[in-house]
């Protein structure tokens, strides 16, 4: 049967390599490449007796363990699709993932299924519960799901399942940080290659050339990553799948919350190599325990530091470097559109959030005289975007889709939310998301370069930036900020440290302190409660 860069494919082939080498740990359940691919097969056939076809799409309604790679594995031997949930949403939010991603079956854990429960009668089509146990005794008695153990129980392990395709469906549900989320559809050969390095991350030769090959970039040795956002947010699953598919072993955050001391004793037992957050939100507890636990743990195993899916302050960067002088720190472009789309190489000189280079798989796009869209000329602005290994649209939108994926020049290029400028030099400066940028007095300021400004300051934990309305520049540049415990701080001081290192126009002009920034469960800001904690003005400083 001829392989393919389908997932599934790559997967089998590696766990053939090295059939006893420990593939996954979370918290107290571990499992070796054979137990996962095992445990993966039965869930698959289980699935097909259960009637789910090719295409058709299963919920992951989990928190971090096991099963969400084992479910996400058996989805994609059957060519079915998994689909991410949050399982932070209120019903109202559920009963719209349920429906915008037309699911026809659901693997939960059981503390969730009181909440299918309460609106499973507008979905006739989800026809397959399956529950994972857990500590929640959550009643069953009038919901029909199969215990996930059981289902197992009953299934062969034996891998007998049709040929599969580059272009199955990999679907990853987005909330970004405005809107309900939204499904974007990749095709997994080029998911494999935009966002998982094609198999390449950990070896000299790079990316693959054949999906045979992938079994030749398996590690002589196993790298221990620790992914520290939850599974349901694509940093982390995708992480998960470049371990996978390196051969190494995956480690995951088994609490429903990050905590710092919590994750360092971790990396203590399990001889972390490797250790992924996505920016500054996950970033600050972490300091915060070594800072507060001096010596406490023997971290020498750690040897890379990376983010993305957020910003990764240089200040919080340089932090972990007085911890670990000889670890490889990264910091990463990209989104759930566009996978990874290169590492910040320095040189801001004063403006944006960092610089990647242009090719010709990256560009920044803006618009003519008459309307249509081009490449920009060396000092222009325009929108980050990406060529190539792309997806093919949002599911269920077509209207978004037409907006973002545009034809230029014969060559469809996805356009991401991120406004940038290319450089006379060619590289690309990343200046943040230009849905959150702010128009005072006529000035256009990027929320995060000022967030990045601030968080130099040696009081402040986390902070978010917002424009709120003002009658003579429109909007008033505002700092939403979570001080250090024990610290305090006022207007003036903090806008005496941020005029230092970004210009005076960009400068906050209304302080508000509150005790916890918002943010989604992934880390990501959350602009739109952060901008209703400062029009409450229940919280402003002068």
């Amino acid at each position: 049967m001829t392989k393919h860069f389908n997932l599934a494919d790559l997967f089998e082939m590696v766990s053939d390599v090295v059939p006893r080498r420990e593939a996954l740990v979370c918290g107290e359940h571990r499992a070796t490449y054979a137990q996962l691919e095992s445990r993966a097969n039965r869930l698959a056939n289980y699935l097909i007796s259960r009637g789910i076809k090719k295409g058709q799409h299963v919920g992951l309604y989990l928190y971090n363990c096991n099963e969400y790679i084992e479910a996400m594995l058996a989805c994609f031997k059957i060519r079915a699709v998994p689909i991410n949930i949050n399982y932070r949403y209120v019903d109202s939010e559920l009963a719209y993932i349920f429906d915008n991603a037309d699911l026809v079956a659901c693997v939960a854990h059981r503390e969730f299924l009181p909440h299918i429960k309460a609106i499973q009668a507008d979905f006739p089509a989800l026809r397959t519960l399956i529950h994972v146990e857990d500590e929640s005794l959550a009643d069953t008695a009038d919901i029909e799901s199969s215990a996930y153990e059981k289902a197992l129980s009953e299934c062969s392990d034996i891998r007998s399942f049709p040929e599969r395709a580059d272009d199955d469906l990999f679907i990853l549900y987005t909330g970004g940080t405005t809107g309900m989320p939204k499904g974007v559809m990749w095709p997994q050969k080029a998911l494999f290659f935009a966002a998982m390095g094609g198999g390449g991350w950990f070896h000299p030769d790079g990316a693959i050339d054949l999906p045979e090959e992938i079994s030749s970039r398996v590690t002589e040795a196993a790298i221990v990553g620790m992914a520290l956002a939850p599974l349901m947010h694509g940093a982390c699953w995708w992480y998960a799948c470049i371990q996978l598919l390196a051969g190494n072993t995956l480690i995951l955050n088994p609490s429903h919350s990050l905590l710092g001391e919590q994750v360092w004793s971790i990396v203590e037992k399990e001889k972390v190599n490797a250790l992924t957050i996505v920016g500054d939100a996950m970033a600050s507890p972490l300091l915060e325990a070594l800072i507060n636990s001096t010596n406490r743990w023997d971290l020498s195993s750690i040897f890379s530091i990376g983010s993305g899916g957020a910003v990764f302050s240089e200040s919080k960067q340089e932090m972990f470097r007085e911890y670990f002088p000889n670890v490889f720190i990264t910091n990463s472009f990209g989104s759930s559109e566009s996978g990874n789309m290169g590492f910040d190489g320095g040189g801001r000189k004063g403006s944006g959030l960092g610089n990647v280079a242009q090719s010709e798989f990256m560009s920044v796009i803006n618009y003519d005289d008459s309307g249509l869209a081009k490449h920009a000329s060396p000092g222009e602005e325009g929108i980050f975007s990406r060529s190539g290994h792309i997806p093919i649209g949002y599911y269920n939108d077509k209207e978004k889709t037409a907006k973002t994926i545009l034809d230029i020049e014969g060559k469809n290029w996805l356009l991401l939310g991120d406004e940038a400028r290319l450089e006379d030099d060619g590289t690309i400066t990343v200046f943040g998301r230009g849905s959150n940028c702010i128009n005072s007095g006529g000035e256009k300021i990027f929320p995060e370069e000022v967030e990045q400004a601030l968080k130099i300051n040696p009081d402040i934990y986390d902070c978010l930036v917002v424009g709120i309305p003002d009658d003579r520049y429109g909007n008033l540049v505002t700092a939403v900020v979570a001080p250090k415990p024990g610290r305090s701080l006022d207007l003036n001081s903090l806008q005496l440290h941020v005029r230092a290192h970004i210009a005076g126009y960009k400068v906050p002009r209304q302080l508000h302190l509150v005790e916890d920034v918002p943010r989604t469960p992934s880390g990501k800001p959350d602009y739109p409660k952060a901008l209703q904690l400062a029009l409450s003005n229940e919280f402003v400083i002068s």
